[in-house]
């Protein structure tokens, strides 16, 4: 029997959509799950990469699947795009981060610390505040 080598996932607010895939590509599954249920799942994985589209959430989701074990890989979405076989989907997505995964030359985003994310929003705060001179 296959193991799983890496799962693909697109994130959402409230169901992810996976797809595993074999080292040599077969798909051994494709699962739609709540929240809730995703981090039971991928916990009960063996180890393998996790890849997902760069995000918010995702340096989240990152820092939690390495305590599960698992390598995660974030994809700056702008690369994922060109694997989409057909119409944009959750199920589409997941299946084109894979894809986007297994290529060798594909770049990878960092995932972020919780405090390099704190900064980042405070930073972002700030600026929003700075006032600008009135063009008088």
């Amino acid at each position: 029997m296959k193991t799983v080598t890496i799962i693909g996932v697109d994130l959402a607010k409230n169901v992810f959509q996976l797809h595993g895939a074999a080292a040599d590509g077969s798909v051994l599954f494709r699962k739609k799950l709540a929240r809730p249920l995703f981090r039971k799942f991928i916990a009960a994985q063996p180890s393998c990469i996790v890849a997902m589209e760069a995000c918010a959430g995702s340096h989240y989701w990152a820092r939690e699947m390495v305590r599960l074990g698992h390598e995660p890989k974030l994809i700056a979405p702008r690369y994922v795009k060109p694997f989409l076989k057909r119409h944009k989907n959750d199920a589409a997505d997941a299946e084109a981060i894979v894809e986007a995964a297994q290529r060798p030359t594909m770049r990878f985003v960092e995932a972020k610390t919780e405090e390099q994310q704190s900064r980042a929003i405070m930073f972002r705060t700030a600026s929003s505040w700075s006032v600008s001179e009135p063009n008088w």
